[in-house]
């Protein structure tokens, strides 16, 4: 397939932020590989990115499953010969419960989604990225890393916890390669992750910020949107943020500053 500039491999890329980073960097002129594990949102994205003359390449895959993200990573090199980015945005909230209540094979899910898909996505990226150099951003959240008052998350931030110190180990390690890694928090941002939120009893682990009881201060209480953070990924990728490695940085509207909110349900 023909290569048009830098080729960006982009893992959820079907909805939310995953989706709106693909677009962005299809209209910085990058080839985009389109990975969802949805295969209809990913071809739905792929589609946009060539009704604007951008090239981009459908892989539907699971980020959990090592032979899927071997194979994809494979795929996207055997057709442009290269991959210079990775966006891992791939992730699910899960089952949102008391500590004592989620089960096993809950917490399990949420982890192989969130920090086993991420781990395997840097670990099969890795090689081809260390020929020339490259870039990585990890979309992780606030809630893990800044937060941790937001009811029934424990499984979700601990992945999203896991996802910070992988970056940042990788970013050491990496750095001789000419590789850069970062790492992006979002905090509340209008998408549809809320279709794999599972809430449970999570009033019995709400622990309510005393003021101003989750408000977002830069918006007056408005999320943000999936293009905002695309911005920030974009950023980061990029030749502008060249001296930038390590670095988690959180997108939020100032929102992790003040406390979060505990969900009731």
């Amino acid at each position: 397939m023909h290569v048009h500039g830098r080729v960006a491999l982009v893992t959820g890329a079907g909805s939310g932020i995953g989706r709106a980073g693909a677009l962005r960097l299809a209209r910085e002129r990058m080839t985009v590989v389109v990975l969802d594990r949805h295969e209809a949102r990913a071809r739905d994205t792929t589609t946009e990115i060539e009704q604007a003359s951008g090239v981009a390449l459908c892989v539907p895959a699971d980020v959990s499953e090592p032979d899927q993200i071997r194979g994809a990573v494979e795929r996207t090199v055997g057709s442009f010969g290269r991959l210079d980015i990775v966006v891992a945005s791939a992730g699910i909230n899960g089952v949102m419960a008391p500590l004592d209540e989620i089960e096993v094979d809950e917490w399990d899910e949420t982890i192989a989604n969130n920090l086993r898909g991420t781990f395997l996505t840097l670990k099969y990226a890795t090689p081809y990225l260390k020929r020339q150099g490259g870039a990585v951003v990890v979309v992780s959240s606030t809630n893990g890393t800044r937060v941790f008052s937001f009811a029934g998350l424990s499984a979700y931030s601990a992945s999203k916890a896991g996802q910070v110190a992988l970056a940042k180990s990788a970013a050491l390690e990496l750095a001789r390669y000419k590789v850069r890694v970062n790492i992006v928090c979002p905090g509340a941002i209008a998408t549809n992750i809320f279709e794999t939120t599972r809430p449970r009893h999570v009033d019995r682990a709400g622990v309510r910020a005393n003021f101003p009881d989750g408000t977002i201060p830069l918006t007056g209480g408005v999320m943000g949107k999936p293009e905002q953070v695309a911005d920030l990924i974009y950023f980061l990728v990029s030749d502008a943020a060249s001296h930038i490695t390590g670095s988690e940085v959180w997108i939020d509207g100032a929102e992790s500053l003040l406390g979060e909110t505990g969900l009731s349900g």
